[in-house]
């Protein structure tokens, strides 16, 4: 059981070809704003994030390229699926990654959608394009302990 003052984390999504195609820098936290119906749909998992990106225009942070599936109870009063939605920030956390933004090949993304407690909140990374022989030997490196933990296994059974 969870102690008061403890909130309980739910991962609705994660972008999975994030750590594919990017070196992750930093990792921050932020809300997100909201219609009712698609706090609905998250709550059914009905989302899609592999190509989001976050945009900071005029002092705020925008998510774009996000798919929040429409919810099937919210008849017309349902929600644009591909809208851009405001994140929650400070505006000193904003200023800090605006400025490094502007740095030549940092972009922001989103890495997992989660909901803490009952409020939605956006794991975003400030990221780098891995080269392609970046991304070979990530497998590689993933291969190899793949092969170690079988050895170490068939050891340990022996």
């Amino acid at each position: 059981m969870a102690k008061t003052g403890e909130k309980i984390l739910k991962v609705v999504a994660q972008n999975r070809k994030a750590t594919h195609d990017f070196h992750v820098h930093e990792r921050m936290e932020a809300g997100i704003a909201l219609l009712g119906s698609e706090v609905k749909s998250l709550r059914d998992a009905k989302v899609t994030m592999a190509d989001g990106w976050v945009e900071i225009r005029k002092g705020q942070a925008y998510l774009h390229g996000i798919q929040i599936n429409e919810y099937a109870q919210a008849n017309r009063w349902g929600h644009d699926v591909s809208r851009a939605r405001k994140l929650l920030m400070h505006r000193h956390e904003l200023e800090k990654l605006e400025t490094k933004t502007q740095i030549k090949g940092f972009t922001l993304i989103p890495l997992a959608l989660y909901f803490k407690g009952s409020f939605v909140k956006v794991e975003l990374g400030l990221v780098t394009h891995k080269k392609q022989y970046d991304k070979r030997a990530t497998k590689k490196e993933a291969d190899d302990k793949r092969e170690m933990d079988r050895a170490m296994k068939q050891k340990n059974h022996t």
